[in-house]
C-alpha cells in the first residue's frame, strides 16, 4: 500500500488529501499538523449572534472549486453571498467611492471615471494616454508598479489602483511581481494596444444577468453560515471518514530522502513514506532543506499582518453610506490599511442592531505588529477610523488576530525562481512536492486548487 505523508493541515493540506483520496481509495494518507487545530489562518469567532472571521474573510465566487468542493462535501445550502454596495477609498483625508465599472482600479467607464473627485483633471488626462500609448514588449519581469505607472501613470496608481492590490497581496507594489500577480492586464493591454481598452473587452465577456435575476446585482464574494471555519471543519470530519488520519500537535522537523522514499521526523520519532506532499509557508520548510538551488526561501520576504475586530451598538456608530468598506492610500497617514463595514457585507455576521467593524493593519516593512501590543494596536486602529467615520464610546468587544509573516512576497522574478525550484524538486527529489500560497496565488481557491494539482501529480504516479 503506498504511504502518503501530508504535511499542513492548512486549506492546501486538507484539499490535498480530499482529492487524493477521491482518486485512489486504497493508499495510507497521514496528514500532519503542528498545532491543536485545522485550517490554519482560517479561524471564526461564534457567540451571542456573531460570526466573525478573524483570518481571511471570504473567497471570490467566480473561483468555483470552493463552491464546487463545498458543494460536494454536503455545504450547498450553507453558502451565503456577500450584500452589495459601494466600496470606497480612503485618500486626501476622504472617503470616495470607486468609480464604477472599474476593473481592480482601471476604467472601463467614461461617466464615472471622468466625474470621479478622487483623480485630478491632469491625473484624468495622463490615465487617458492610455489609449495612444504603444505597448512595450516585456521580455523580463516588472513590478506592478511600473506596469500602470507606465500605461495609467502615478495618480491612478497611488490613488486607485495600489490601495485595492496592497489590500489584496499585502505588498509593496513597486516590488510586486506582474507575472505572478496579474500577467492577464500585460496580455490584453498587448492584444488590445491598451490596457483600458483590454479591460472593457474583458468586461464585455463577463455574463450579463438574465431577465429572471434579481435588479441588485449579487455579490462577488461568497462565504458560509458558521463561517469559514465550518467549511474547514466539515472537511476535516469528511476526510477523517475517509479514513484520512490527521495527526494533530505534530511537528515535523525534518525530511530525508533515502532509497524507499522520504524519512520524516515527526515530534522526534522518523517514519518512512512513498510520497510527501509539503503545504507549510516557506517561513517553515525553508528549514528541512539545505539545498542551494532552493536558498531563494531563504530570503524571500512574508508581510506581517492583523485584523481588529470592534464591535458596537449601532446607535454609537453613525455611517449612512450604502458600502461595504473601504480601502487606504498609501499616502495617507494611518496604521490601518482598509476597514470592512462587516454588518453592511455579511447578513450573518452580527446580530440586529449591531455594528462590526473590522480594520486591517500591516504594511510591507512596517513593524507595527511586532512592537506593539495588542491594546496598543486596538488604540492605533481607533484613532485612524475616528478620522473616517464618527464613532462615540466604547466598542463592547475587540478582537485583535496578529498573523506574523503570513502574507509571502511575490516580488519581480518570483515567477522564474519558483519554476526553477519546482524543476529542480522534481529532478532531485521524486515524489515529493512542495506547494502552497509561497508558490502560487495566495486566495482560498487558488490553494485548493494547489492542493489538488499535487494530489492528482501522486495519483497519476505508477
Amino acid at each position: 500500500m503506498k504511504n502518503v505523508a501530508i504535511i499542513g493541515a492548512g486549506i492546501t493540506g486538507l484539499s490535498a488529501a480530499y482529492y487524493l483520496r477521491k482518486a485512489q481509495e486504497d493508499i495510507n494518507i497521514d496528514v500532519y499538523e503542528q498545532s491543536n487545530r485545522p485550517g490554519g489562518k482560517i479561524k471564526t469567532y461564534q457567540k451571542d449572534g456573531y460570526t466573525i472571521e478573524l483570518g481571511p474573510e471570504s473567497y471570490l465566487g467566480r473561483k468555483t472549486i470552493m463552491t464546487e468542493l463545498a458543494t460536494e462535501i454536503g455545504l450547498k445550502d450553507e453558502l451565503v453571498v456577500n450584500n452589495t454596495g459601494k466600496s470606497y477609498i480612503y485618500a486626501k483625508n476622504k472617503l470616495y467611492p470607486i468609480p464604477g465599472g472599474s476593473i481592480l482600479g482601471i476604467p472601463t467607464e467614461v461617466k464615472p471615471f471622468v466625474s470621479t473627485k478622487l483623480i485630478s483633471p491632469i491625473g484624468k488626462l495622463r490615465a487617458g494616454l492610455d489609449y495612444v500609448k504603444r505597448p512595450q514588449k516585456m521580455y523580463t519581469d516588472i513590478s506592478v508598479g511600473a506596469f500602470f505607472r507606465h500605461r495609467l501613470g502615478n495618480e491612478v496608481l497611488e490613488n486607485l489602483i495600489e490601495p485595492l492590490l496592497s489590500g489584496i497581496y499585502g505588498a509593496n507594489i513597486d516590488e510586486l511581481s506582474l507575472n505572478s500577480t496579474f500577467p492577464e492586464f500585460k496580455l490584453q493591454e498587448e492584444k488590445h494596444g491598451s490596457l483600458i481598452k483590454g479591460m472593457r473587452y474583458t468586461k464585455k465577456l463577463r455574463p450579463k444577468p438574465s431577465q429572471s435575476t434579481p435588479s441588485k446585482p449579487l455579490g462577488q464574494f461568497r462565504q458560509f453560515k458558521n463561517g469559514l471555519e465550518g467549511f474547514i471543519k466539515t472537511l476535516e470530519q469528511h476526510l477523517v471518514q475517509q479514513n484520512v488520519k490527521m495527526h494533530y500537535n505534530h511537528e515535523v522537523t525534518a525530511i530525508q530522502k533515502n532509497e524507499q522514499g522520504y524519512l520524516i521526523t515527526v515530534n522526534g520519532t522518523t517514519k518512512q513514506y512513498d510520497h510527501v506532499i509539503i503545504t507549510v509557508p516557506h517561513t517553515v520548510f525553508r528549514n528541512w532543506f539545505d539545498d542551494v538551488e532552493m536558498s531563494y526561501f531563504k530570503y524571500m520576504k512574508a508581510t506581517s499582518v492583523a485584523t481588529v475586530v470592534m464591535a458596537f451598538d449601532a446607535s454609537q456608530v453613525d455611517n449612512s453610506e450604502d458600502g461595504t468598506g473601504f480601502v487606504i492610500a498609501k499616502n495617507s497617514d494611518t496604521v490601518i490599511t482598509a476597514c470592512t463595514w462587516t454588518d453592511k457585507k455579511w447578513s450573518h455576521a452580527a446580530p440586529k442592531g449591531k455594528t462590526l467593524l473590522r480594520a486591517y493593519v500591516g504594511r510591507p516593512g512596517d513593524d507595527v505588529i511586532k512592537t506593539h501590543t495588542e491594546d496598543e494596536i486596538v488604540q492605533l486602529a481607533r484613532r485612524d477610523l475616528d478620522k473616517m467615520m464618527h464613532i462615540t464610546g466604547e466598542p463592547e468587544f475587540t478582537i485583535v488576530t496578529k498573523l506574523p509573516n503570513s502574507m509571502p512576497q511575490y516580488e519581480v522574478g518570483h515567477k522564474a525562481r519558483i519554476d526553477a525550484i519546482k524543476s529542480f524538486i522534481q529532478q532531485k527529489y521524486p515524489n515529493l512536492i512542495i506547494t502552497g500560497a509561497s508558490f502560487d496565488a495566495i486566495g482560498l481557491p487558488d490553494c485548493i486548487t494547489q492542493g489538488k494539482q499535487a494530489a492528482e501529480q501522486i495519483a497519476n504516479i505508477k
